[in-house]
């Protein structure tokens, strides 16, 4: 199973972006799939996870400004996130827990940079 990230990139503070993750490859159950994210010098922290019964998680941190979301069909979840930050820039990646026909297996994406400043 492969996971690849799209959507960094560098905003002001109060803008937007959306971040995409799709995964493929031999996947026959969805667990759950989600964020973290790791700034420079700091712990990488879950961010937003996303269940299979469309159960949501957020970090305290980002209540309110992110949402998560995923498209079944195509295996991706998306990270909407608004009212950006400085303190929310840090490299973001992605996760997935699925049974790949032998047993329950987390897979990361690769990192992709989000940068808020002025």
């Amino acid at each position: 199973v492969q996971l690849q990230a799209f959507g960094g990139g560098l905003v002001q503070p109060g803008e937007s972006l959306r971040l995409s993750c799709a995964a493929a490859g031999r996947i026959f159950s969805f667990g759950h799939m989600g964020w973290h994210r790791q700034a420079p010098g700091k712990q990488r922290t879950l961010v937003a996870r996303i269940f299979s019964g469309n159960n949501t998680y957020y970090g305290d941190s980002v209540k309110g400004r992110f949402t998560i979301s995923r498209d079944n069909a195509k295996n991706t979840v998306y990270l909407q996130m608004n009212s950006l930050k400085p303190e929310d820039t840090a490299v973001y990646y992605c996760y997935g827990n699925f049974w790949d026909g032998s047993s329950w297996s987390t897979y990361w994406g690769q990192g992709t940079q989000v940068t808020v400043s002025s």
